[in-house]
């Protein structure tokens, strides 16, 4: 779950911009993009999701986390 979608109040995302280094404000308005899950979001709301189908993409999902937690645990002994 992306931090926005875990705290109840909505900051804006902001980027400053030193003098004209532009394109170096851009990544890094996209990398905070991407590490707030909107790019994820925007993906997910393109199309309409069948309640049926958000539930398998779900329990997918959690599976994934589930078996990546494992990983994670089994590398740390």
């Amino acid at each position: 779950m992306a931090r926005s979608e875990r705290s109840t109040e909505l900051k804006p995302l902001e980027v400053r911009v030193d003098g004209e280094n532009i394109n170096r404000a851009i990544n890094q308005l996209k990398r905070k993009m991407a590490n707030e899950g909107i790019y994820k979001e925007l993906k997910k709301r393109r199309f309409y999701e069948k309640p049926s189908e958000r539930r398998k993409r779900k329990e997918r999902e959690a599976e994934r986390r589930l078996r990546k937690a494992r990983r994670r645990a089994n590398t740390r002994n």
